[in-house]
C-alpha cells in the first residue's frame, strides 16, 4: 500500500489569497452572544426520554418537563473549544485523504434528490438505484470531485433498507471519500459496521475515517432519530456535520441576522452534546440560511441568501471551525439550461469569497428536488477555476521580470523570448469546456453550444470510466452484514 499523502495538486485556498469578510467590528461577537443567549433563555427542544437528554442532564443542562434544554454560556463555550477543527476524511483505500478545515475547499455532488433527468428523454423522473450508481461512477471520473454523497434516492425503496443500500452503491462505485445521511439511527449503526469492514477494523476506522454524518434536524428542535446519530457518530470516531435548513420568514425570523442566530444556536446544541459523549470529537454545525421568498411563499431572495452565507462563513472562521454549505453550487432551474448556468456559475464564483470547507450540492437543480448530471460536469469545471485562482500570484525577481523589461526596451515584444516560453502555461484555467477549448471560428471542431460539449464529454466519461472495484472479500463481508441485519429487522 502506499505511503498515506495529502493530494498536493489542491492547494489550500486562504494562504495565498484572504477571504471576504463582509462583517466588521464587534458585529461577528454579537451574533454570537445572541445564540448563547438564546440557548440559555429559550432553549432548543430535545425528543423526552432520549438518550441525548441524559448526556445533557448529566453535563448540567437545565431541562424541562417537556424536553426543552436550556444550556449554560460556559457549557457552550467550553464544548465551541473543545470541539476538533479538522479531520482527515480517508478514501476508501485508505492511502490519500482530503483535510477538512478551514483552509481547503472541497467539491461534492449532492443531495438526496427525489428525481433525475433522464439521459434519454430530458425528462425529470423518480430516481433509482441505478441512477445513484451512475452519479457516483461519474463522480469519480471528474477530477475536481473530492467525494461523494447521496446525489438522489431510491425513491422505490425510501426506507431503511434503502439507505443502507445508498452506501453500498457510493462504496461500490467510488474510491472517494464518502459523505452519508440517513433518517434511520439504525442505519448509521449498519453503516458503522461495513465501513470498518471496509477498513479493516472499528479501531482502523476511528484512524482513518471514511465518511462523514450528515445530520438534519428542524430549527431548535432535535428529535431521537437526529440526536441518536450524533451519539453514535461520536461513540464511533466518525466525523459529523450537523446541519438544519431554516427558512426565515418561515421557520426563523425572516431577517438576516435573526435567521443567523438561530441556525447558530441549532449548531452549538449539537457541538455541546457531541462533547458530553466524546470530548474532542469532531461534530460542526453546517446550518444553511435560506430565507422565503414573499411573492411566492417558498425558498428564495437569492441576494440574501448568498450574503448570509458568506457571513455564517465569517463567524465559523472566527471559532475556527469549517463551513460546509449547500447556499452555492446547486440552481433553482428547471432543467439544465441558460438559467442554470448561469446561477451555478454565480454561486460558484461566491465560493472563491466564502471559503468553505465543502460544496456539497453540485449537480442539484429544480430547488434540490432533480439531479442533473450534466450541471454536475459543469460544477466540476468551474471548480477547476476556483482551484486555480487560489493559487495566487507570485512576486519575485523572476515574476517581476524587470531585467527582461530593461533588456527588451518599450518598444521591444516578448513573444520569442525564453521567459515567455518558461511561464506562458502557468495560471491557466485547465476547463475541458471554455477557454482555449472554447469552439473557435477559426477551429474544425463541431460548432457545439456548451450544453451539446457537456453532454458529449459527460456521455463519454459513463461509458468509459471503470472505477476500482471493492475486493471480493470485502463485497461479501458487506453483504453478510446487510443480510445479517435484515434478517433480525422488524418494521
Amino acid at each position: 500500500m502506499a505511503a498515506p499523502q495529502a493530494p498536493v495538486a489542491i492547494p489550500a485556498h486562504d494562504f495565498a489569497t484572504r477571504p471576504y469578510e463582509p462583517l466588521v467590528g464587534d458585529t461577528i461577537d454579537v451574533l454570537i452572544e445572541s445564540a448563547l443567549e438564546l440557548l440559555a433563555e429559550s432553549g432548543v427542544a430535545f425528543e423526552v426520554g432520549s438518550a441525548a437528554v441524559h448526556y445533557l442532564r448529566a453535563g448540567g443542562c437545565e431541562i424541562s418537563a417537556d424536553g426543552v434544554v436550556r444550556m449554560d454560556r460556559a457549557l457552550v463555550r467550553s464544548a465551541l473549544a473543545s470541539t476538533a477543527k479538522r479531520v482527515r476524511l480517508w478514501n476508501r483505500p485508505g492511502d490519500r485523504y482530503i483535510e477538512i478545515d478551514c483552509h481547503h475547499t472541497w467539491f461534492m455532488p449532492g443531495m438526496t434528490c427525489i428525481k433525475v433527468y433522464d439521459l434519454e428523454t430530458g425528462e425529470p423522473r423518480n430516481s433509482t438505484a441505478a441512477d445513484l450508481a451512475a452519479i457516483t461512477r461519474l463522480s469519480d471520473a471528474l477530477p475536481n470531485i473530492d467525494g461523494v454523497c447521496i446525489a438522489c434516492k431510491n425513491v422505490e425503496r425510501a426506507d431503511i433498507h434503502g439507505e443502507i443500500e445508498e452506501f453500498s452503491i457510493m462504496a461500490a462505485n467510488t474510491t472517494k471519500p464518502l459523505e452519508y445521511l440517513c433518517e434511520h439511527p439504525a442505519s448509521l449503526e449498519v453503516v458503522i459496521e461495513m465501513a470498518a469492514a471496509i477498513r479493516g477494523g472499528a479501531a482502523q476506522l476511528r484512524e482513518k475515517p471514511y465518511f462523514l454524518q450528515l445530520v438534519t434536524p428542524m430549527p431548535l428542535n432535535y428529535h431521537a432519530a437526529h440526536s441518536d446519530q450524533i451519539i453514535a457518530a461520536a461513540l464511533a470516531g466518525v466525523p459529523v456535520s450537523v446541519g438544519t435548513l431554516p427558512i426565515g420568514g418561515a421557520s426563523t425570523p425572516i431577517t438576516t441576522a435573526g435567521c443567523m442566530v438561530n441556525s447558530l444556536a441549532t449548531d452549538f446544541a449539537a457541538m455541546v452534546l457531541a462533547q458530553l459523549v466524546v470530548p474532542g470529537a469532531f461534530c460542526i454545525g453546517s446550518s444553511d440560511v435560506c430565507f422565503m421568498e414573499p411573492a411566492t411563499g417558498g425558498i428564495g431572495n437569492v441576494a440574501q441568501t448568498a450574503l448570509a452565507d458568506m457571513v455564517m462563513c465569517q463567524v465559523r472562521r472566527r471559532l475556527g471551525l469549517p463551513s460546509f454549505t449547500g447556499a452555492v453550487g446547486y440552481s433553482s432551474a428547471r432543467r439544465f439550461n441558460q438559467d442554470a448556468v448561469a446561477e451555478i456559475s454565480f454561486g460558484l464564483m461566491q465560493a472563491f469569497y466564502s471559503r468553505p470547507a465543502t460544496l456539497d450540492y453540485l449537480g442539484s437543480l429544480d430547488q434540490g428536488l432533480t439531479f442533473s448530471m450534466h450541471a454536475l460536469v459543469l460544477g466540476d469545471d468551474i471548480a477547476g477555476l476556483l482551484r486555480t485562482l487560489w493559487e495566487g500570484v507570485q512576486i519575485d525577481a523572476d515574476t517581476l521580470a524587470l531585467s527582461l523589461a530593461k533588456e527588451v526596451g518599450p518598444r521591444g515584444n516578448y513573444l520569442a523570448h525564453r521567459h515567455t516560453v518558461s511561464h506562458c502555461r502557468e495560471k491557466l484555467w485547465p476547463s475541458r469546456y471554455f477557454g482555449a477549448r472554447l469552439p473557435l471560428s477559426s477551429d474544425d471542431r463541431p460548432d457545439q453550444d456548451l450544453v451539446e460539449r457537456i453532454d458529449a464529454d459527460m456521455r463519454a466519461m459513463l461509458a468509459n470510466h471503470v472505477p476500482q472495484p471493492l475486493e471480493p472479500t470485502v463485497a461479501r463481508a458487506l453483504a453478510d452484514i446487510r443480510e445479517r441485519f435484515f434478517a433480525s429487522y422488524k418494521d
